[in-house]
C-alpha cells in the first residue's frame, strides 16, 4: 500500500477519496481546504530558515484573509477537518489528536493563571461544534464530541458528549458516530 501524505489524509477526510498532485490544487478554492494546505506546508518547513519564512508569510496572509488562527507550532494529526469557513482561534501550543473535526467560531485557547494554566490536550475523534470555547491545560479524550456553544475547562473522559455553559458530560460510548467521517 502507497504511503499517504498528511496533506492526502486531511483532503480524504472532505471527500472520501484519495487525491494528489492537481486534484488537491482544484480542491483548494474551497477557503478551509485551502488554509489546510498552507497550513501543513508552513509545519512541514519549520526547521528550514527560508522555506519557513515564506511559508509563514504566505500563511500569515491567508490567517488574515480566512479568519484562521492556527499556527505551524500547532501539534495537529493527521485527518483534521475544518467544517466551515470563519473565524477559528487555536493557540500555538495546543495538540489536537487524529480525525479530528472543528467548525466555525471555535476558539481552543491557553488559561494563564490557576491549576489549569496552559493550553488543551485534544484526543483523536473529537468533534467540536460551532462557537464551542476550550481552555486550560485540560485534557480531550478521545471519542468526544463537544455541542455547539459549548465552554470547557475540564478534563473530558473517552466516550463522551460535552454540552452547555456551563457544560455537561454525558458519557456515550461511540459519542461521534454519523459526526466524523472518512476517517484516516
Amino acid at each position: 500500500m502507497q504511503e499517504r501524505s498528511i496533506i492526502q489524509k486531511d483532503f480524504y477526510r472532505e471527500s472520501g477519496r484519495w487525491l494528489s498532485g492537481i486534484d488537491i490544487i482544484k480542491r483548494c478554492f474551497s477557503p478551509n481546504l485551502h488554509f489546510v494546505y498552507l497550513l501543513r506546508k508552513a509545519q512541514k518547513y519549520q526547521h528550514t530558515f527560508l522555506l519557513k519564512s515564506i511559508w509563514k508569510l504566505i500563511l500569515r496572509h491567508y490567517q488574515i484573509k480566512y479568519g484562521f488562527q492556527i499556527y505551524p507550532e500547532t501539534t495537529i494529526g493527521e485527518g483534521f477537518y475544518l467544517g466551515h469557513w470563519g473565524s477559528l482561534v487555536i493557540n500555538p501550543k495546543t495538540v489536537i489528536g487524529k480525525n479530528c473535526n472543528i467548525a466555525q467560531g471555535v476558539t481552543i485557547g491557553q488559561q494563564n493563571r490557576g491549576k489549569n494554566a496552559g493550553a488543551p490536550t485534544i484526543g483523536n475523534h473529537v468533534w467540536i461544534g460551532t462557537n464551542a470555547v476550550i481552555v486550560g491545560n485540560i485534557k480531550v479524550g478521545n471519542d468526544v464530541l463537544i455541542a455547539p456553544n459549548s465552554y470547557v475547562n475540564f478534563n473530558v473522559p473517552d466516550h463522551s458528549i460535552v454540552s452547555g455553559n456551563p457544560a455537561t458530560i454525558v458519557s456515550r460510548e461511540n459519542a461521534t458516530d454519523g459526526y466524523i467521517n472518512n476517517v484516516v
